[in-house]
């Protein structure tokens, strides 16, 4: 009797055992399933701005069969240079001139025809401004120094730069739009899949990008940050 006993006690304990695992299961079946409602949205933020830095390089050389003539043919070209820019209102801080290359034109020819003149000097007066649209306007002038006999580069490596340094005042603004973006994406899946829009599991920010507007208009630059999220869902 008492085995018999020991053995309904034990039938019994092993039956509310099994209905309390399978109710826990269950329940842990919903909170996992519930956990892995998420949704990865994109959000973009995208601001067109105006360059507020411009560099601009004037290669130029001269040439001459001695170096006394190539140094004074060098410093009167720079001087012109200086005083073309002076006058078109930029301050003498804003420009700089880098130091010569002097080739001897003799020495690397290849060919039994040489060059008339012996020596090549070329230097670049670089101008660093903020005043965009002056360095605009001034580039178009150039051809004012080409008239004097300044023999300028047209070589893409000289090109003018416009550049945007002031990414890190946008930067707040454009994470929350970007945020705002992807929050609008994740409600309008909920919408579509009869959910609702939880909390923020996981966010990542890209990386912010500065690129010019256009080929025409480099001085007008997009920067964009696209802002990736997971959000969880509800019934």
């Amino acid at each position: 009797m008492r085995t018999l006993a020991s053995s309904l006690v034990l039938g019994g304990l092993l039956a509310v055992g099994m209905v309390w695992s399978g109710s826990y299961l269950k329940e842990a079946a919903q909170v996992w399933e519930a956990s892995n409602r998420v949704v990865t949205v994109k959000g973009l933020a995208e601001r067109d701005v105006k360059a507020d830095l411009a560099l601009w390089p004037l290669h130029f050389s001269v040439n001459a069969n001695h170096l006394s003539d190539l140094h004074e043919a060098l410093a009167d070209d720079e001087r012109k240079i200086r005083d073309f820019l002076t006058a078109r209102g930029f301050p003498t801080e804003q420009i700089s001139v880098t130091s010569p290359q002097v080739t001897d034109l003799h020495a690397n020819s290849y060919n039994a025809q040489r060059p008339d003149e012996r020596y090549r000097a070329e230097a670049t007066v670089l101008v660093r401004s903020p005043e965009v649209d002056l360095v605009k306007q001034s580039a178009s002038r150039t051809g004012e120094l080409v008239r004097e006999g300044i023999l300028l580069s047209a070589d893409y490596a000289y090109r003018t730069e416009f550049l945007f340094t002031g990414l890190a005042a946008l930067k707040p603004e454009m994470i929350a739009a970007a945020t705002a973006d992807a929050r609008r994406a994740a409600q309008q899946f909920a919408e579509d899949s009869g959910s609702q829009v939880g909390h923020i599991k996981h966010a990542s920010q890209g990386y912010f990008s500065i690129s010019d507007l256009d080929s025409y208009t480099p001085d007008i630059k997009q920067v964009r940050v696209v802002t990736t999220i997971d959000y969880t869902l509800s019934h």
